[in-house]
């Protein structure tokens, strides 16, 4: 409430300050082509400005929200004209006739004068222009605060809205993880150890490097890497497990855990372990310049897998993450579902 109160008497303030500017500007206008400092040429110079104001305002509180930012350009231009013709014509029939007496604050001439209709037309026009010009700019302002404050807003929630789908992908991995290595803890395997440590780096790149919205690729793909041998331990021997990298990997920034989901669900829901003809195949192919093509492939079995089966909260999760993190036109994502194959297709411009 206070600070309302101050933006008005400020605002106020300023107003006044323009008017007084300007009836000094008039006073030394008159005074310059020989008219002499006195009160009456002070009154004169108020009751122009007086008119001229009423030009002002009609056109900042009217003529500028009803035509000028509505794009009726045509229709501004006629009334703001027609404004500026009727002040002029005005401020001549009051000194004409009705301050007649007033010798003093008009010339000799007391008929129509084309000149000074002129004269009067575009010195209010010349005030229309100059508090026209201070609007707008100070809308400009007002807009780019407006939009630094909704990018802010934005960026905050965007923040947020990430951290909430790292929660629930940070868990799901981790849930997932310890169960391979329980089931194998179970017949007390020598693997346990080796994946126990194994399962802490990864984690490690979760907790700290994921942090981030954008990581090393280099960094994803070693975690990638890790991660397809910690998932090995759920898979049947029967099961051809396929894992090519095609070019070398660039120098670039990746959003982190892209691809963990699609993996965790293909060797999760989509291998039966039941068929010597039971795969995975992996690939990432970085041949194309400034682009990630990566594309993983496994069959399931059509009566106890479904396409809601494969498309989990992990996916789900990924897919809202990309959306977040990249423009539509930087990255493409397709999912099918064909003659007991799943595969998932992700084409990705690298930063």
């Amino acid at each position: 409430m206070q600070k309302e109160l101050f933006n008005r008497k400020y605002k106020l303030a300023w107003h006044v300050i323009f008017w007084c500017l300007g009836v000094l500007l008039l006073t030394s206008i008159f005074y310059l082509y020989g008219e002499n400092i006195s009160l009456q040429l002070f009154l004169k110079s108020i009751i122009i400005n007086l008119f001229f104001s009423i030009g002002v305002y009609i056109n900042l509180y009217y003529l500028i929200p009803k035509f000028l930012k509505q794009k009726n350009y045509i229709f501004y231009f006629f009334w703001l004209i027609l404004l500026l013709s009727l002040i002029s014509f005005a401020l001549q029939f009051l000194f004409l006739y009705p301050l007649h007496s007033f010798t003093s604050l008009f010339s000799n001439n007391h008929s129509f004068n084309p000149n000074l209709h002129s004269a009067y037309f575009f010195s209010s026009l010349s005030y229309v222009a100059v508090s026209t010009f201070i609007k707008l700019i100070k809308d400009w302002f007002t807009l780019q605060d407006l939009n630094l404050k909704l990018a802010t807003i934005e960026k905050q929630k965007l923040e947020a809205e990430l951290k909430t789908l790292k929660g629930q992908l940070n868990p799901h991995f981790l849930f997932n993880s310890l169960n391979n290595i329980y089931s194998l803890a179970l017949i007390r395997s020598d693997k346990v150890p080796g994946l126990i440590i194994k399962l802490s780096d990864l984690m490690r790149h979760i907790i700290y490097d994921s942090r981030e919205n954008y990581i090393s690729l280099d960094k994803e793909i070693d975690f990638v890497n890790n991660f397809i041998e910690l998932q090995k331990i759920r898979t049947s021997e029967k099961t051809k497990i396929t894992y090519t990298i095609k070019g070398n990997i660039p120098n670039a920034r990746i959003a982190p855990l892209l691809f963990e989901p699609f993996i965790d669900n293909a060797f999760k829901h989509g291998l039966p372990g039941s068929s010597e003809n039971d795969f995975i195949s992996i690939l990432f192919d970085f041949e194309k310049e400034g682009q990630l093509l990566f594309k993983i492939e496994n069959n399931f079995e059509f009566y106890t897998h479904s396409t809601k089966q494969h498309s989990g909260i992990g996916l789900e999760n990924v897919k809202k993450r990309m959306e977040l993190l990249y423009k539509p036109d930087e990255y493409q994502y397709r999912i099918e579902k064909k003659e007991r194959v799943f595969s998932v297709e992700l084409i990705l411009k690298l930063k």
